[in-house]
């Protein structure tokens, strides 16, 4: 393909639907704010949704409080970090599962299926026994994040002409060593004062969610997301093909290492605070871009507040359905492990 063909195809992609966007973009924002306002009522101990919003507001200016030191306890102190914290790790996922779409070119990769979560897990779980929840937890997360990452890289065929399902298969390789290092783990672990905590953050809860893991999370989600919405239009060139990115310009090793290195950043930050959570990246991506379309400078934001919206209804229902608390895990394999049957089944069926 001609320099200018590709140029036309990066630079000016498919007509927008301007209105559609728009209509979107409202319906999201408010479907989120109505989901925020759900999320911060509903629980064994209901909250009026007036007096949500008014212990809400309330720290923007005073004002007569109507609500109970229960309720304001609750919400700002219980609830609210909690939400804000599910927020975080359902963007962050979202984020990077559209990044990974892009590069790889594969709408079936997320951080899931391509080993990072697992691997972020896997060094989670070393530093959980050899060194106890702390610090450590961050770093090895990270650690095995992108050792799992350049892996599955490091599997794939590097001349581009790989069969579209050969990063997945490289994905379940690498993921399935590192479940089975986690399961060697657990069973190593003390019984008493290590496994059960070490068991439960591996399913995914938000249930420790407390001020401190809100800026921890936050903070790293926030720079990695920085990085990765600031590099959306290099995800547009790269899901062209190396070569036709070398020929706009671009260094195309280069700029998926600075991506990958930022996914790592926001994985390793998610599964140190909430544990191992799937199907986020992989899902909702696909569906932001049947929403609002393939070009990633407008998908990937918006596929990052789908992913905030979605990560809360889960957080909710699984603090909501069942006296005992759902590890959230569940849930999003749950809504997530069917959508990604029909999208698997839909890419082998295209590829014949």
């Amino acid at each position: 393909m001609s320099v200018g063909n590709a140029m036309a195809r990066t630079a000016m992609p498919e007509q927008p639907h301007l209105r559609r966007n728009i209509v979107a973009w409202l319906v999201l924002i408010a479907t989120l704010c109505g989901i925020v306002l759900i999320s911060l009522a509903s629980g064994r101990y209901a909250v009026p949704p007036g007096h949500v919003i008014d212990i809400l507001l309330s720290h923007l200016h005073a004002g007569t409080h109507g609500w109970t030191a229960d309720e304001e306890i609750v919400v700002d102190s219980v609830r609210l970090p909690r939400l804000i914290t599910a927020a975080f790790v359902g963007a962050g996922l979202a984020l990077c599962g559209g990044v990974l779409q892009g590069i790889f070119r594969n709408p079936l990769v997320g951080p899931q299926t391509i080993g990072a979560s697992s691997g972020a897990a896997l060094g989670g779980v070393a530093a959980i026994l050899f060194f106890g929840f702390g610090p450590a937890v961050q770093i090895c997360a990270f650690v095995g994040a992108a050792a799992a990452l350049a892996a599955v890289v490091a599997l794939q065929r590097s001349d581009g002409q790989s069969p579209l399902l050969t990063l997945v298969l490289a994905g379940v390789v690498v993921g399935a060593f590192c479940s089975a290092i986690v399961g060697l783990a657990t069973f190593v672990a003390d019984p008493d004062t290590q496994l059960p905590g070490m068991v439960f953050w591996l399913l995914g809860s938000f249930a420790a969610a407390d001020w401190h893991r809100v800026i921890l999370v936050g903070a790293f989600c926030l720079i990695g997301g920085a990085i990765l919405l600031g590099m959306r239009w290099r995800v547009n060139v790269l899901s062209l093909g190396d070569e036709e990115a070398r020929l706009l310009g671009l260094d195309p090793a280069k700029d998926r290492l600075i991506l990958l290195a930022a996914i790592c950043l926001i994985v390793s930050a998610q599964v140190a605070v909430s544990g191992s959570i799937g199907w986020i990246g992989l899902v909702v991506p696909n569906l932001a871009r049947f929403v609002i379309g393939a070009d990633h400078r407008r998908m990937l934001p918006f596929a990052t507040v789908m992913g905030a919206a979605f990560m809360i209804v889960a957080d909710t229902l699984a603090r909501t359905l069942t006296p005992a608390e759902i590890p959230v895990g569940i849930i999003t394999a749950i809504v997530g492990t069917p959508i990604f049957a029909y999208l698997l089944r839909s890419v082998i069926a295209g590829g014949r």
